[in-house]
């Protein structure tokens, strides 16, 4: 369904060439693998910049973010030591609306950042209505009796989107939604083909 003021989420993922879970709705490529447009099928050559804009759109776009948000987390990333890329992502990573959309606790970045707004979500035992929150090793995240009662959740539970990476552990029963941060997340966690050399020159300058 089209959102109001956005570029609907299948023409999106047409546009980028890349289906991005964390925007929900499985399948964009499958149909029409091309770019939308009157020319969309077309070959197009792409420029350099072009590349590096679209390989960040990526980012942008599947973690759920404005861009000042994701300049804010570069900036942050490139005081660390090493491929600023790989702590750039584990950051993303460690966000609470992306542990539990790769938890399995809602099929979409928006719809788990919904269940935050709403207190649906306890880290270690506290309420935690901020989506950007970072989830720490160790930490456990917990639905609330509401929380495992939202259609958000019931329908993640019964069509999971994505597989679980190895550094969560859910535990789910009836009356018990659960999920643990084993361990950080690195670059390979992210669950989409990407270049992170065009991300790193498209930053080059900030």
């Amino acid at each position: 369904m089209k959102r109001k003021g956005k570029v609907p989420r299948f023409k999106l993922q047409r546009r980028l060439l890349t289906e991005l879970p964390g925007l929900g709705k499985a399948g964009a490529l499958e149909r029409k693998p091309y770019p939308p447009g009157q020319h969309g099928a077309q070959r197009i050559k792409y420029s350099d910049y072009r590349l590096q804009l679209e390989e960040k759109q990526k980012i942008k776009y599947h973690y759920n973010l404005r861009d000042e948000q994701l300049i804010r987390l570069v900036k942050l990333a490139q005081k660390k030591p090493g491929v600023w890329v790989g702590e750039l992502i584990s950051l993303l990573e460690s966000r609470l609306e992306n542990v539990l959309f790769r938890g399995g606790f809602a099929r979409s970045q928006t719809s788990a950042a919904q269940m935050i707004s709403h207190g649906q979500v306890l880290v270690n035992g506290r309420k935690v209505n901020i989506r950007s929150f970072t989830v720490k090793t160790g930490d456990v995240i917990v639905l609330t009796d509401k929380g495992i009662k939202n259609q958000i959740y019931q329908m993640a539970k019964a069509n999971p989107r994505l597989p679980i990476p190895d550094w969560i552990e859910k535990t789910e029963s009836e009356f018990v939604a659960q999920l643990q941060m084993k361990d950080r997340p690195q670059l390979e966690s992210v669950p989409f083909a990407f270049e992170e050399t065009l991300v790193t020159s498209y930053y080059s300058k900030v």
